[in-house]
């Protein structure tokens, strides 16, 4: 395979927690880009009370969406194999595809029977995580994001910064530079005018591309359909102008029923964007039919592991597969708001990131993302499917120590402060200087990132007795 490698990827593996703590610490002293996230979460804010007023029992359908989602992954087995029968049945094929390579080998080989030159892409963050379009520029064809935000972000040779708005960290006036500096705009054009810009540009490329490239946001086993949700109309584009279309989806995105979506797109838009719903919904069943004319000549959708059967293997952290990917929890979460999308080092950002990282690419050289966290509990409060993103943040954190992903003096530290905080004969030795002396130097780690710990001059013992005395 050719090396997919870019100088835009700011996943490598280079990353690590030492580029994460000197990225994001970088990032927190950074008020003009605080400003601009909070300035557009600000935005998104003031806009989801008003899509949540369209549920007359939202609390409900919070728990009937975990309920479906949880059904949905507990037979995902039989959905997938229910999906791959209705989608070929009318000639669609179906890839499954165990990891990245497999992936990226099998859509290179449909776009080299087309002699592809040119791909045409909607967004989506399943290709984003397999790093699609530098494996493609590798092997000489073009391939273009046609979502404003991720055209923006390709042409800053930049990956999405946020799962629902890949370019929320760039001002309008960031843009109009970009679009000066790279496609020879005026450098003082409005929004408007930008968007106007983008769409001459890429609606050349629809009519010049040979094969377009999807993901989904919810696979429906029954009707064998892929459901696509938008507000552009450029995904609706990417799949009936080129010849050839590709969707390639993980697999949890499978549900049982084409009757579960008027749950979950309303869901979907009110927590994703605070719409009542989004402007195109769209369900493709597979290629061009003998009566129909318009569409795909080949449709093919490739079925994505990629570590997700990780997560299905256990029994607490498989929750997370129920994520809809609606992107609530970054714009809940004070840690994504004070450091941003890019320093995370992944494909995806903020608590479900932090969740789902480790599992998906290996809990020894991403462990340390889910103590990247606060523990408010706001993510899960936030998540319209009731992810209990906190919680499982914990599970990581355990999970990485019974993996044996700690060091050895971490795990001392930490067995003489448990013993020490059980015994009270021992908590009562000592003055509150030898123990911040004794316990600071136990976690001198701990200290580089957090203010030291300051005991009290007084045990709790000595300050209840004269309480009493009183």
């Amino acid at each position: 395979m050719a090396d997919t490698s870019s100088k835009a990827d700011l996943h490598a593996s280079t990353g690590g927690a030492a580029a994460f703590i000197a990225r994001s610490t970088v990032k927190a002293g950074d008020l003009d880009h605080r400003r601009k996230i909070n300035f557009n979460i600000g935005k998104y804010n003031a806009a989801v009370p008003k899509g949540k007023a369209q549920f007359a029992e939202l609390e409900l359908a919070r728990q009937l969406a975990k309920n479906r989602k949880w059904q949905a992954i507990e037979h995902l087995d039989e959905s997938l194999l229910q999906f791959e029968a209705n989608f070929t049945a009318r000639g669609g094929k179906v890839i499954w595809a165990e990891d990245s390579a497999q992936a990226l080998e099998a859509i290179l080989q449909i776009c080299r029977d087309a002699n592809c030159k040119t791909v045409v892409k909607s967004k989506s963050m399943v290709t984003e995580e397999v790093h699609l379009n530098a494996f493609l520029e590798n092997n000489g064809i073009e391939s273009i994001e046609t979502d404003l935000g991720e055209y923006i972000q390709q042409l800053d040779d930049e990956p999405p910064y946020h799962i629902v708005t890949p370019a929320m960290h760039k001002s309008k006036e960031d843009v109009a530079r970009l679009f000066a500096n790279k496609l020879g705009c005026e450098p003082n054009l409005s929004p408007e005018q930008l968007t106007q810009v983008a769409r001459y540009k890429l609606r050349q490329k629809y009519v010049q591309a040979e094969v377009g490239i999807t993901g989904a946001n919810f696979l429906i086993a029954d009707t064998g359909s892929i459901a696509l949700t938008e507000n552009e109309g450029n995904a609706r584009l990417s799949c009936a102008f080129p010849n050839i279309h590709i969707a390639i989806v993980g697999i949890e995105k499978c549900i049982p029923s084409i009757h579960d979506l008027p749950l979950f797109w309303p869901l979907l838009s009110t927590y994703g964007t605070g719409q009542k719903v989004t402007v195109y919904n769209s369900l493709v069943n597979g290629p061009r039919q003998a009566n129909e004319s318009d569409g795909p000549t080949q449709m093919f959708v490739i079925l994505l592991d990629n570590g997700r059967t990780n997560l299905l293997a256990d029994a607490q952290s498989r929750e997370a597969l129920n994520c809809i990917r609606c992107g609530s929890c970054l714009n809940a979460c004070p840690v994504y708001k004070n450091i941003g999308g890019h320093s995370y080092l992944t494909t995806y950002s903020g608590p479900i990131g932090k969740v789902i990282t480790p599992w998906l690419q290996g809990m020894h050289d991403y462990k340390h993302l889910s103590y990247a966290s606060s523990l408010c509990g706001n993510c899960t409060a936030v998540c319209p499917v009731r992810i209990n993103l906190h919680e499982l943040l914990l599970h990581n954190r355990h999970e990485a120590v019974t993996q044996g992903e700690s060091k050895l003096s971490e795990r001392l530290a930490w067995k003489a402060w448990k013993t020490a905080s059980l015994s009270r004969s021992m908590m009562n030795m000592g003055n509150g200087s030898l123990k911040n002396k004794v316990v600071n130097g136990l976690f001198s780690d701990w200290k580089k990132q957090h203010a030291p710990l300051d005991f009290s001059a007084k045990t709790f013992n000595q300050m209840w007795k004269e309480q009493e005395g009183k």
